[in-house]
């Protein structure tokens, strides 16, 4: 998929619509192998614990402004 570099500070869009810091570890390749929507692990700095979530829930962290 390549839209995320691994390290790459992102915004997980929780299902209470809330959105949580996350860090981008890499794709969950074998989602699709069984036909399943694309998913991505991510780490949540907060409580260092990572997580699998669809990657169309996943967008790019801008902390400049």
């Amino acid at each position: 998929m390549g839209f995320f570099k691994e390290g790459e500070k992102v915004w997980v869009q929780m299902p209470d619509g809330s959105q949580r810091a996350g860090v981008y570890v890499g794709e969950a390749e074998t989602a699709t192998w069984f036909g399943g929507e694309p998913q991505a692990y991510v780490v949540f700095p907060d409580t260092e614990q990572g997580a699998e979530v669809p990657t169309e829930l996943i967008t790019p962290r801008d902390e400049k402004g």
